[in-house]
């Protein structure tokens, strides 16, 4: 079934137009696929964005609830079990007494090492479909909107 009959099939036409929707809906089913690839290393999309920011950035709980865009109390859950299993560590922010650092431990990023190519087989798998050029693009507007409000 070629995707825009499929689409068409099970779609409205107010849904069709409403570009929130589309989003939410093309994001559960990235992440439906994320959890499915990582399911056995004990992460999910979330866990893994946080152990992604930690490894690469090592950024405050404040800074990673606002890259994330997540809620500062789901940041303090999402660290405190990755922190449990001894992937993610807190620091004190050596400019910033006050400040905690979030960075992952030597285990962390093994994991996460894993859990990228993981990520990386399961959104080739799932963007298969499209053509690179597409996907770059629609990678690259994407970015473009995630960010919008950032400086």
């Amino acid at each position: 079934m070629d995707t825009d009959e499929g689409a068409r099939a099970y779609s409205s036409p107010t849904l069709d137009a409403d570009t929130s929707f589309l989003l939410a809906r093309a994001s559960a089913m990235a992440s439906a696929v994320g959890n499915r690839a990582i399911a056995d290393l004990g992460l999910k999309v979330r866990t893994y964005s946080v152990l992604a920011v930690a490894v690469e950035v090592a950024p405050s709980q404040r800074e990673l609830a606002e890259r994330l865009r997540l809620d500062p109390s789901q940041i303090v859950a999402l660290v405190d079990e990755l922190e449990t299993r001894g992937l993610l560590e807190r620091r004190q922010d050596p400019t910033d007494r006050r400040a905690r650092i979030v960075a992952a431990t030597p285990a962390g990023v093994t994991l996460f090492e894993q859990a990228r190519a993981r990520i990386e087989d399961a959104q080739r798998d799932l963007w298969a479909p499209h053509s690179a050029a597409e996907v770059e693009a629609l990678r690259a507007l994407l970015r473009r909107v995630a960010y919008a409000d950032l400086p």
